[in-house]
């Protein structure tokens, strides 16, 4: 079991940042929140620049792992834009990206944009997007759904594991913003990165970053070697990334203090847009009920058992 990803893919994460920095960086996502209808000609150029719709994360491991090195360097500028729903469009069906929806009030983040989308829900139900609803928080969209199989099942694991990956680069960009914080900022005449306290606060915080690092290559390698439990492993990897999630932005937002919520504050706009990764297709109970009663007596294997 390898679990790093390749030098290629590194590679192609790091060309991503930087290109998505240079295409403007954290103003996108604010230019993006003003106008709505816009965002997509704000990304789709510096996306179509990478090449990121030649990836094909479902013909062989390398186009995984670049998508996946993709979907995290989106989420370290939190790119307004469903990257990962794209990427993991079925190859069987004419449509630009497919959604994971639960079985109740399906919604994505994709309001605004003039794309075909497939849904499918955790128990392989496909269905079109025929409709997208008014534009919430979050550029989250209440979708009208018009079914069209039970043919999705392999389509789960890749659409829920590669927005883990996004939600792993804003805990990525949200810990570095938090060290920079408090290594700047003075109390009783010496930096808060001195404090014991606020040490052992960041301490939790990376442990469970990293450990999302190890559980999110661990499912991508699931994935991609076409292992029986892939979508137990997605539905773990998703359960993990939303507590580490709710560890991490609690921690950052402790240690900026009243600040980290103004939009002056990077953080902020983060913290703002993991909502919808965190929340849809369902939260963490719900993912704890899926995980179960797909998996059953029989259990996680690797990493997760």
């Amino acid at each position: 079991m390898i679990l790093d990803l390749s030098e290629d893919a590194l590679e192609y994460g790091r060309q991503a940042r930087h290109a998505f920095e240079t295409a403007g960086g954290d103003r996108l996502v604010e230019q993006a929140q003003a106008a709505p209808d816009v965002r997509e000609s704000l990304v789709a150029p510096v996306l179509s620049g990478l090449g990121a719709w030649e990836l094909d994360p479902r013909a062989d491991t390398d186009g995984l792992e670049a998508a996946a090195a993709l979907c995290r360097s989106a989420g370290y500028w939190a790119l307004p834009y469903p990257l990962a729903e794209r990427l993991s469009k079925p190859v069987d069906l004419e449509v630009d990206g497919l959604i994971v929806v639960g079985a109740t009030r399906p919604a994505g983040t994709v309001a605004g944009l003039r794309s075909h989308w497939a849904a499918v829900t955790v128990d392989g139900h496909r269905s079109r997007v025929t409709a997208v609803g008014p534009a919430g928080a979050g550029f989250v969209a209440e979708l009208e759904l018009a079914p069209i199989d039970d043919a999705g099942s392999r389509d789960v694991a890749l659409g829920l594991v590669l927005p883990c990956w996004t939600l792993l680069g804003m805990l990525d960009r949200a810990l570095e913003l938090t060290v920079a914080h408090v290594t700047l900022r003075k109390q009783f005449g010496q930096s808060l990165s001195s404090f014991q306290g606020v040490q052992f606060q960041l301490t939790d915080a990376e442990v469970e970053r990293s450990g999302l690092d190890v559980l999110a290559k661990h499912a991508l390698w699931s994935i991609a070697t076409g292992q029986h439990g892939a979508l137990y492993d997605a539905l773990a990897l998703r359960m993990s990334a939303i507590e580490a999630a709710d560890v991490v932005f609690r921690v950052c937002h402790q240690l900026h203090g009243a600040v980290g919520f103004c939009d002056e504050t990077t953080l902020s706009w983060l913290s703002r847009y993991s909502q919808p990764l965190r929340r849809l297709p369902f939260g963490l109970s719900a993912t704890r009920d899926h995980l179960t009663r797909t998996a059953g007596r029989r259990g996680l294997s690797g990493l997760y058992s």
